[in-house]
């Protein structure tokens, strides 16, 4: 099954191979991905994104510090099967999220990974920044023909003690501490060639587990790009977050794209009934999103980076199978990507057309 499940297997093999390029970034057209994960990084794993017409995946990256030979080597067997990878999670950075001691080890593995990014020619890396995220809200429901669909109820988590491990943190903590880290590696992002994304709060809970979340609205997606003005500090537009917090996705997409800082994209719809609090996932001809509109906008910037249509919904397609195991209470696999995809498709076709 496709999955963004850690890679490691994949990055643990480092042949030496010639450098990967960073595919077609100046065309100024969105590319479709989808992720692969280590089981698929075969012949019959590539061909099942190909022959859905997808030409780009992204993935979790391995612990930190990546390797460069490493990095080439999984590009370049991609390449061979006639895909090119665009987007690594990094993640692994526990003590810089809370500022506690041994954030500088940390950071320097981070450092170390996105010169190994710039060299291989990869050129975006993906994070998060959670003080908690409360996917202890989440549960599934029923959509059409019983299909599985993903909601969100803050009242399930909002009286949820912290975790030991994580403590509380109020917004000014965290704040300080993405500061911190964005003075440290933006620097060497802007040398290396790669623009970093941070991915907003998802689900974008008021409180989580008591700590107040960056991440969680659209005044804080603007703040982040104000610490440091480059377009390697950018974010990952998510135009289903954006609805989940009331917000106009086309609106929040413009003023982002306006300035070169939409560094990569998830694509989804949702239906909501309370801003940040409740909401369902659901399939992406049936939400509360302009799709077309969303995809018009991308179409206009011309935005070049990847487009993930993401979150596919539970199939009996997918949910028939032995082996099947979804991300979320709700999720679907192979099946649901497919709808994804060939939705996504025929938006930017037409949205393309429109704009010539």
């Amino acid at each position: 099954m496709l999955s963004r499940r850690n890679i490691v297997q994949a990055f643990g093999v480092a042949a030496i191979s010639a450098p990967a390029t960073r595919g077609d970034a100046s065309s100024g057209t969105p590319k479709l991905a989808l992720p692969l994960g280590p089981s698929d990084l075969n012949e019959t794993g590539m061909r099942r994104v190909k022959q859905l017409g997808v030409d780009h995946v992204l993935t979790s990256g391995p612990p930190t510090p990546w390797d460069e030979t490493a990095l080439r080597s999984v590009m370049d067997r991609l390449k061979a099967g006639g895909l090119t990878l665009g987007n690594l999670m990094i993640s692994g950075f526990p003590n810089t999220l809370y500022g506690r001691p041994g954030r500088d080890e940390e950071i320097d593995r981070v450092r170390q990974s996105i010169r190994a990014a710039g060299g291989a020619g990869l050129p975006v890396v993906e994070y998060n920044f959670y003080a908690h995220r409360a996917v202890e809200g989440y549960y599934a429901e029923t959509g059409r023909a019983g299909a599985g669909l993903t909601a969100f109820d803050y009242d399930r988590v909002k009286n949820l003690p912290p975790l030991p491990a994580e403590g509380v943190h109020n917004l000014e903590e965290m704040w300080s501490n993405i500061t911190y880290f964005l003075k440290s590696v933006v620097p060497v992002a802007e040398e290396s060639g790669v623009r970093l994304a941070l991915h907003p709060n998802d689900p974008p809970a008021p409180i989580s587990r008591g700590s107040e979340q960056i991440m969680g609205s659209v005044e804080g997606w603007k703040r982040l790009i104000e610490i440091l003005p480059s377009k390697s500090n950018g974010i990952t537009f998510d135009c289903g977050v954006t609805k989940e917090m009331g917000h106009d996705p086309v609106e929040v997409c413009r003023y982002f794209g306006d300035r070169d800082r939409i560094n990569h994209v998830h694509y989804r719809n949702v239906r909501v009934r309370v801003p940040n609090e409740k909401y369902t996932e659901v399939f992406l001809d049936e939400g509360d999103v302009d799709m077309f509109a969303v995809m018009q906008e991308l179409v206009r910037q011309k935005y070049p980076r990847l487009i993930f249509p993401e979150h596919p919904r539970a199939l009996d397609a997918d949910r028939d199978l032995p082996a099947f195991k979804s991300q979320y209470p709700g999720g679907g696999a192979y099946a649901g990507y497919i709808f994804n995809v060939g939705y996504a498709r025929a938006m930017l076709q037409a949205a393309s057309a429109r704009s010539r």
